[in-house]
Parts: structure tokens; C-alpha cells; sequence
């Protein structure tokens, strides 16, 4: 009996492993030549290589925004960042400096057509020279560690060498982020202090018409601002305002927005700066090299009374009928001499 047992295991088992390769076959033969393909069901290297400017990866990451590893405007970003902002900078910034030497040459410098007066007129207090500087100061430190970022590699690097490149890049970046502060805080009081002298009005257009102070034989009117100090104004405030949101949103990744927001907002950030540099290397111009006298609003406080009458002179007419400019120390006499 116990064989007979034995015997219908073994018969069981054949009938259950024939069984399970009947099933595992394909249901149909392969024909017989024909070559296997192991990568019937898979993209070739060539579709896979014409797809990859669309291929876009992520990682297992509890922040969603910060799950993106690799992504097509990754590229395009790139080759903004590697090339297209190299020329753009350079042309803009090289373009506004050989512009302003041009002008030098041609025009010279703006000299006060009636000479020194000897008689100083009170323009910027205490406060606003400081909230001035404050703001100046700052833009400078960012904007020469801002164009490390895009030009060190390319400009500075052969030159000094990659350990001390690496010193200041490092120190640079640093500066670049907590200067940012004092940046916007000038910034903010600026408006506050200015704002109610620089609505743009009429005599603007004047302005523009006498040749904005650059001709000789002319004195454009113009008020406590000219025209061109106003447009530099607004040209502050709306590329400062613009470069202090970008730059936060770089400053704190991932907290408002997702890398393709911060790429948009690097795109803005470097474009707006670039042209806020020219925009400030402008009025650095006017005010050291391109016309006397005007530095000393600045950097004293008071300017030349024949300055105030010949590039300021209806702002000069309101502080003599005030009473201020004659109460000046400096200022002798309220009349002007003719």
C-alpha cells in the first residue's frame, strides 16, 4: 500500500510541473531565425537623447517645490546665466561708460558759467546726506559683488588666481547678501524724504527743451530737481524695488516660490541690475566729473549760489523768498549779484 502511495505522488507531481511550463509558454512559438530584440519594449538611446530637452526629473522629497532635480528651463536658465547675461552686461555697461566718455570729451565739463561766488546756498541736511549715502554706499558693495557673480570667472579669476579668487567670491557673496538691508532701508526713505519734490510737472518738459543744463548758452529752469534728477529717481526706486524682491526670493529659496519661480526671478534680478549700474553710473558722472560744483550737494550740504541760480534756479528763488538761503552763515546777502 505504502508503495502504491509513493508511486501516485510521483504521478501528481509530473501532471502539476507539466501543468505549470504549459502555462508559462507563449502561445505562440517563436518562429524559428528570428533574432530576439531586448529593447522591443524600451525608447532607444537616439529618441531618448531628441526627448531630453523635455525631460524633466524628480526626487523623493517632502517639499514638493524642492523635488526637482533636473528640468528643461534648467538649460535654458544655463545658458542665460553662461552667455546671453555676458553679453548683455557688456554691452549695456561698456556701452554706458564709453558713451559717458564720449560726452566728456566732446562736452567737457559743466563749469558754472559766472564762476564761484564764494557764497554757499543750504541744499541737503544732515539727514537726507546720510539716507543718500546710506543707500549709495550699499548699492555699490552689492553692484561690485553682484558683477563678481556674472564676470569674476571670465575677468578677475586669471588675474589674481583661483585661491584668492575664492577668498573674495566668498567674502563678496557674503557682503552681497547682508548689504542688501541697509539697501532697502535707504531705499525705503528715500520716497519719503523726496518724494514731494520729485512729481514730474511742467518745467520738466522745459527742461528738456533748453538741452537739460548740457548747453552753455542755456540754463534750463528747474526746481528743487531737474527733470533728469527726477527720472533717476524713479529709475531708483522702480529697479531698486524690483531687485530687492527678486534678491529676497534668491536670498530664501523655496519659502514663496519653486525652482522655476526662482530662475524667472534670477532672470529679473541680473537684467534690472545690470541696467540700475548704468542707470547710477550716470549720475555718478554728473555728479563728480561732469559738472562742478554739483558734488558738493552731497558732500558738503551746501552749493555754490551761482550753481543754485544757474541749474536750480526756481528752487533757488523759493529759498531766498523763504528767508533760508539769506540766513545761511555763508550767504551774506539775499540778493544775488548780478
Amino acid at each position: 500500500m505504502t508503495g502504491l502511495l509513493a508511486r501516485a505522488r510521483v504521478v501528481v507531481g509530473a501532471v502539476a510541473l507539466a501543468g505549470l511550463i504549459a502555462f508559462a509558454a507563449p502561445s505562440h512559438a517563436q518562429p524559428q531565425g528570428s533574432p530576439v530584440d531586448p529593447d522591443a519594449s524600451v525608447l532607444n538611446e537616439q529618441t531618448l537623447l531628441q526627448q531630453a530637452p523635455r525631460i524633466e526629473g524628480l526626487i523623493d522629497q517632502p517639499d514638493g517645490r524642492a523635488r526637482v532635480l533636473i528640468q528643461p528651463a534648467g538649460r535654458v536658465w544655463d545658458h542665460f546665466h553662461e552667455v546671453t547675461l555676458h553679453w548683455l552686461g557688456a554691452i549695456i555697461i561698456l556701452g554706458t561708460v564709453a558713451g559717458l566718455a564720449a560726452a566728456y570729451v566732446l562736452l567737457g565739463r559743466i563749469r558754472i558759467s559766472e564762476g564761484r561766488s564764494g557764497r554757499k546756498v543750504p541744499r541737503f541736511n544732515a539727514f537726507e546726506r546720510f539716507v543718500h549715502w546710506l543707500t549709495a554706499v550699499s548699492f555699490i558693495v552689492l553692484g561690485i559683488s553682484g558683477l563678481n557673480i556674472t564676470f569674476g570667472k571670465l575677468l578677475l579669476l586669471p588675474l589674481i588666481g583661483p585661491d584668492a579668487f575664492s577668498t573674495f567670491s566668498q567674502a563678496a557673496k557674503y557682503a552681497h547678501n547682508f548689504m542688501s538691508f541697509p539697501f532697502v532701508l535707504g531705499l525705503a526713505m528715500i520716497p519719503l524724504i523726496w518724494l514731494k519734490d520729485n512729481i514730474p510737472d511742467r518745467i520738466d518738459i522745459e527742461w528738456f527743451k533748453q538741452g537739460g543744463g548740457f548747453i552753455a548758452s542755456k540754463h534750463a529752469p528747474a526746481r528743487r530737481f531737474n527733470a533728469g534728477e527726477k527720472l533717476v529717481f524713479w529709475g531708483v526706486l522702480g529697479a531698486g524695488a524690483a531687485v530687492s524682491v527678486s534678491g529676497f526670493l534668491l536670498l530664501f529659496p523655496f519659502y514663496v516660490t519653486n525652482i522655476a519661480g526662482m530662475q524667472i526671478a534670477q532672470v529679473v534680478h541680473s537684467i534690472i541690475a545690470v541696467l540700475f549700474v548704468a542707470l547710477i553710473l550716470g549720475h555718478i558722472y554728473i555728479g563728480t566729473l561732469g559738472m562742478e560744483g554739483a558734488f558738493e550737494a552731497m558732500g558738503t550740504g551746501a552749493v555754490d549760489f551761482n550753481w543754485a541760480k544757474e541749474h536750480h534756479d526756481l528752487w533757488l528763488k523759493d529759498q531766498l523768498a523763504k528767508g533760508r538761503a539769506a540766513n545761511h552763515p555763508e550767504l551774506p546777502s539775499a540778493t544775488p549779484a548780478e
